[in-house]
Parts: C-alpha cells; sequence; structure tokens
C-alpha cells in the first residue's frame, strides 16, 4: 500500500472525508431529501472514491512498475507516467 508515510496519511484523510459524504448521503435518505440533492450527493461521493482510486493506481505504478530507481528517460518511466496520466483523465 501507501509506501511513504506522508502518502498514507494523505490516503487516510481522502478516506475519512469519503466517510464524511457517505454519511451525508445517510441523512439526505433519512431525512427524505429531493432524489436531486441524493444523486448529487452520490455523485460527489463516487468521484472522490474515483480520486482514491486513481491516487492508489499510481502509487502502485511508481512503486511496482516504474520503481525509485529508474531514470526519467527510461522508457518503462515514460510509459508509467503515460499510464498514471490515462487513469487520471478517467477516474481523476
Amino acid at each position: 500500500m501507501a509506501h511513504i508515510a506522508s502518502e498514507k496519511t494523505k490516503l487516510l484523510n481522502r478516506l475519512k472525508r469519503i466517510k464524511g459524504q457517505i454519511e451525508g448521503i445517510e441523512r439526505s435518505v433519512e431525512a427524505d431529501n429531493e432524489c436531486a440533492r441524493v444523486l448529487q450527493q452520490a455523485t460527489a461521493c463516487r468521484g472522490a472514491l474515483e480520486g482514491f482510486i486513481a491516487e492508489v493506481i499510481e502509487d502502485h505504478i511508481r512503486e511496482h512498475l516504474v520503481g525509485p530507481g529508474l531514470e526519467a528517460s527510461d522508457p518503462r518511466t515514460q510509459a508509467g507516467e503515460e499510464l498514471i496520466s490515462i487513469i487520471h483523465s478517467y477516474l481523476g
């Protein structure tokens, strides 16, 4: 998982925000709020979760596929960065 303490802290903070968003959705449903409001909250939560997933994938690529020992000019590093960019475009 997060191989650097600061990355772990960042991911845990993201999860806490997502948890708060889910609790907000739950309160909205319990309060019989309008469907549009509940859907707006759910969509925001989904976006936050997709951002979390993108970060975990990025950390995995950087740590296990590209690795810290490769030069920036190495084709594997360049391919890894391209993949990270694609993932962020799709999920982030």
